[in-house]
């Protein structure tokens, strides 16, 4: 069981805490000895998961371009060597190339330095075997050998090696836009095309350097490629306003064919059209689905809980079977894995964040994979409208809002999913409004058009004392028509922080 310490470090699937000084408030707990701690707490787990001696481990470790980085990861190899193992060192590196060390370079695990888009002041550690990312219960085991101080015996047969991966991973997607585009000129299938990029001073700024211009791209505009942990430009996030605002107005000023945006370790991208229109959210799940399904009768499509009508539409008229489950990427993974296990043709497991994991590329979260995609489509169609004709049929909103509630105790979890079940009952028998058939996460519910025109979904935060409330209208003013009717249920449970609505509701 982990003490309270501990237990702040675990976020999901990964490890995340404050590892700089520097925002008041949050004092730094990943420390040197903690920092450490972990790294033997990971070379015991991984030593019992592939039943090799710790000696004869051979780990790979790479970082984003977060200040903290360089430090940690010398902690982290040191320990590693400590025990006897052999250390790759991919310096600065995607968290996606990370995994493809086990693939590439038979590493048994793989470690990434990175807190994805969060603050310059935070850091965290993500784990891969062969078989991918870690399960929260695998982290769980790991922080508790830390709390434990628990550690493998001295070996002095450790080794740290330096490896340029990041060229090699490049090279590898090189590789495969020139073989799907298959252009008359072979060797520069994008010569022609401009395409910047918007790293936003992360880790992808290569993919304009090592993929886009190598292949004959012309890349000029493209904005933010040096990494900088501080971040001092946007935040490198898909989802943050400021930062796809960013790629639209380089793209259009740039007169590109193309815009691409990362987040800070490339797991998730979006991008815009040649016009400046984001390709984001359920715009981008639909064009990778279109992609995931190109060539198949059929096949199921796992996405979020969040994702609209439209999409849903969208996905079962281009033959597709949509599967709407939970928020998280590893939830949506794990459901793509198992629906293909159990026969089920799943090309394709998606959240509206941009983590994309196509079963083709090991079920493997890559922004930079997901772009290449669009990128070979891009490349296909000389017109430079296939997107554009593409995205065409998808029913878009034309109101969309989120609002977060915070659960004001304790057993916050119990509170929440007590206040869904009597959501499920208010709604059974009003006139005007129908349950989800497919609810897998939390509580979604359909207005017709007396009644807001689009639907509501309550559900828990993953993670966190929370419940986001989405709701989406297909006319204008139906918004605020559902969140009315929803405020009526709500607004009796008094743990919890209904202000959000209630602002709404002021407007």
């Amino acid at each position: 069981m982990l003490d309270k310490f501990y237990k702040q470090f675990k976020s999901g699937t990964d490890i995340r805490g404050v590892a700089s000084e520097g925002v008041e408030g949050q004092p730094v707990n990943l420390t040197d000895d903690v920092v450490a701690r972990m790294a033997d707490g990971f070379v015991l787990w991984l030593s019992k998961k592939v039943s090799k001696a710790p000696e004869t481990l051979t780990i790979s470790i790479g970082r984003d371009s977060r200040i903290s980085g360089p430090h940690i990861v010398s902690i982290c190899s040191e320990r590693f060597k400590r025990c006897g193992a052999t250390v790759l060192d991919c310096s600065l590196a995607s968290t996606p190339s990370m995994f493809m060390t086990t693939v590439d370079l038979g590493c048994d695990g793989a470690l990434q330095i990175t807190a994805s888009h969060h603050p310059f002041n935070r850091n965290g550690l993500k784990f891969f075997t062969r078989e991918g990312g870690l399960e929260g219960s695998d982290i769980e085991e790991i922080l508790e050998y830390a709390q434990n101080g628990e550690s493998p015996a001295e070996n002095s047969c450790g080794k740290i090696r330096k490896v340029d991966y990041m060229t090699d991973y490049a090279k590898g997607l090189c590789k495969k836009i020139k073989e799907e585009v298959n252009a008359e000129d072979y060797d520069h299938p994008l010569k022609g095309f401009k395409i910047v990029v918007d790293a936003g001073n992360g880790a992808g700024g290569f993919y304009a350097d090592k993929v886009l211009s190598v292949l004959g791209a012309d890349t000029t505009g493209s904005r933010y490629l040096e990494p900088d942990g501080m971040f001092p430009n946007h935040i490198p996030n898909p989802e943050n306003a400021e930062a796809m605002d960013s790629v639209s107005k380089a793209t259009v000023a740039s007169h590109a064919d193309l815009g691409i945006i990362f987040d800070t370790d490339v797991d998730r991208a979006g991008c815009v059209e040649n016009n400046g229109e984001e390709i984001n959210r359920n715009r981008l799940v639909a064009l990778a689905s279109y992609i995931a399904l190109e060539g198949h009768d059929d096949g199921v499509i796992v996405t979020d809980s969040v994702t609209s009508d439209g999409l849903k539409e969208y996905i079962e008229s281009i033959g597709g079977e949509h599967y709407r489950f939970k928020r998280g990427y590893r939830n949506v993974i794990n459901k793509q894995i198992e629906l293909n296990k159990a026969g089920k043709f799943c090309p394709l497991a998606m959240e509206t964040s941009g983590h994309a994991a196509f079963k083709e590329n090991y079920y493997l979260d890559d922004g930079a994979y997901l772009m290449t995609k669009i990128v070979i489509l891009l490349a296909r169609d000389k017109s430079g409208e296939a997107i554009k004709s593409i995205l065409a049929p998808l029913k878009q909103p034309v109101e969309a809002k989120e609002l977060r509630f915070s659960i004001k105790c304790d057993d916050f979890r119990a509170y929440g999913e007590r206040i869904i079940e009597e959501l499920e009952k208010y709604y059974s028998d009003k006139d005007g409004w129908t349950i989800a058939d497919d609810n897998r996460e939390g509580m979604r519910i359909s207005a017709d058009k007396d009644n807001g025109n689009g639907w509501l979904l309550l559900r828990l935060s993953v993670h966190d004392p929370v419940m986001p409330f989405n709701m989406e209208s297909n006319e204008k003013g139906g918004v605020k028509k559902i969140a009315k009717s929803f405020y009526e249920f709500i607004k009796q449970f008094d743990k919890l922080d209904i202000s959000p609505i209630e602002n709404l509701l002021s407007e």
